[in-house]
């Protein structure tokens, strides 16, 4: 059977109120109830008097509220009469009334001992009521108890009425502790959420950067060993056999991907971005030495020329690029028109959160002709 949740929110009962999850054991509602043990001597004293109308009265009045303040405890809304959700104020109202009338007669028929119910009445109140409600209705009862206890010599009335306070702090506490482990629930709900939302956008980034590049050399490709098909078929079957292989490697980059543990290389970029400015025919100028830049920014630098690249096939229409390196900084830039309009892509923007990353700096220029990408960290 599915564990019992808090209503309106995604928060296990057990997880939120640490005992409730022992009812299907048999223990659970016992933990409030068995306080109900101090109310056994207002029982006695109606038991002895049971020959009078009085004694009849109070001993039916004392059960009755045993039982309706321990009914609270049982049943599978137990809970949401109690500490995590605050239940409708008129039943509130009336199931703290109808404690309070029924406390009131007990003791009226019964005497000294029947007093005990402040102290129930006090804990209910706390566990189903506003906590102002609560205070005032805790200190009109201390005070009646404490005014009844002088004016009909019942001793002890002081211990009573500072029980009554000390169970109401109690609960207050407990409410307390119940509402910050419900908020803990809901934060971290929310924070796997976020980490789930992030993560699907890092998926989403890498998949876009591995098909843009790959799917653009295909294309270009493609469009390549059409027109050669009449003209050179050993150059067409050349091509087809790189549209092959391309394929393979994409299909192969997007399982690592899924699996997890892709890693790119700026060695494997840069020989990629050599073969892919090839085929289209765009004369590349690429550095063949990469140990001059540091460990922390091959990444970063191999996904930038991969971009870079991407957007220097797809959109400039150039007959040349440059790739240039150094320590700290990686730029592509081409001769041709740039990117058409100034609407930035979903390549660039995640290239832009991958430099934020390691403290670099994406920077898009448009040159007399050509256009820059470069990315460097200060």
């Amino acid at each position: 059977m599915n564990e019992e949740r808090v209503a309106g929110l995604d928060v296990p009962v057990g997880q939120a109120f640490p005992w409730a999850s022992q009812q299907r054991r048999g223990l659970g509602p016992w933990v409030g109830a068995i306080w109900l043990v101090f109310m056994v001597p207002t029982l006695v004293d109606g038991w002895r008097a049971r020959g009078t109308l009085h004694g009849v009265i109070g001993m039916i009045a004392t059960a009755a509220f045993m039982v309706l303040y321990a009914s609270s405890f049982f049943g599978t809304d137990r809970v949401r009469l109690r500490m995590i959700e605050r239940p409708p104020l008129r039943l509130a109202l009336g199931y703290i009334g109808a404690l309070l009338v029924l406390g009131v007669v007990a003791t009226i028929a019964l005497g000294a001992n029947a007093t005990a119910t402040a102290v129930f009445i006090a804990a209910a109140a706390m566990m189903s009521l506003p906590i102002r409600l609560t205070i005032v209705l805790d200190i009109v009862m201390v005070t009646a108890v404490i005014v009844a206890g002088q004016l009909e010599d019942w001793p002890g009335q002081g211990g009573v009425a500072f029980g009554a306070l000390m169970a109401s702090l109690a609960i207050l506490g407990m409410r307390t502790v119940v509402s910050r482990n419900v908020q803990l629930w809901q934060a971290n709900a929310q924070n796997t959420v976020l980490a789930v939302d992030a993560e699907r956008n890092r998926f989403a980034r890498d998949l876009h950067d591995i098909l843009g590049h790959s799917l653009t050399v295909i294309t270009v490709k493609a469009e390549l060993a059409q027109r050669l098909i009449d003209v050179s078929p050993e150059r067409t079957r050349h091509e087809l056999a790189d549209l092959e292989r391309l394929s393979r490697d994409a299909l192969a980059d997007i399982r690592r991907a899924v699996e997890g543990y892709r890693e790119l290389t700026l060695p494997g970029e840069l020989a990629r971005a050599r073969a892919a400015l090839t085929t289209a025919e765009i004369t590349p100028n690429v550095p063949q030495a990469t140990e001059i830049v540091p460990t922390e920014l091959r990444e970063l630098f191999a996904w930038s020329v991969r971009e870079g690249v991407t957007n220097v096939i797809r959109h400039s229409g150039a007959r040349n690029c440059e790739i240039r390196l150094s320590e700290a900084c990686v730029e592509i830039r081409d001769d041709g028109n740039g990117p058409c309009g100034d609407h930035e892509g979903s390549g660039l923007t995640g290239l832009r959160e991958r430099a934020s990353a390691v403290g670099a700096v994406v920077t898009t220029r448009t040159l007399s002709p050509g256009f820059s990408l470069q990315v460097a960290r200060p």
